[in-house]
């Protein structure tokens, strides 16, 4: 029987506090399992290029995955919007974490004369900016 749990995690602040997060409700649920998180440099962190660049999809969870199937680690924490939409067959998602409040933020400059508090209250034709690939939504698409 193993005696410590091993949670991989990206380095970055956010990934850290996530890890951080499962592995205290797993200390909750067991308190007599150890469990520690270990830091995984993957291609997205150490690589500044443009995502397309660098590969897309899978440059913040390749080497985190290459890991788990060695054994390495007993289990990743990720964000779901860096996970690439197809996992390697022999990995699975087990579990979702709750989540805080999941709505993005729209961002108005100080000085805008819109009155908005929702998407839906976007004037047509407004074009609305966003960093992450998954957001990109389809021309023509009706939020």
């Amino acid at each position: 029987m193993k005696s410590e749990l091993i949670i991989g995690s990206r380095g970055s602040k956010l990934a850290l506090w996530q890890a951080n997060h499962i592995k205290a409700r797993l200390t909750q649920l067991r308190p007599d399992l150890a469990t520690r998180v270990d830091i995984i440099k993957t291609t997205g962190d150490v690589r500044s290029d443009p995502l397309s660049l660098i590969g897309g999809q899978g440059v913040f969870t390749k080497e985190l995955e290459e890991s788990l199937l060695k054994g390495q680690i007993d289990l990743a924490v990720h964000s779901l919007k860096d996970l690439p939409t197809i996992l390697p067959d022999d990995l699975a998602i087990a579990a979702i974490g709750e989540r805080e409040d999941p709505r993005d933020a729209l961002i108005l400059p100080v000085n805008s004369r819109l009155a908005i508090n929702s998407l839906k209250a976007l004037p047509d034709q407004a074009v609305v900016g966003t960093s992450s690939q998954r957001r990109v939504s389809i021309e023509g698409h009706q939020t």
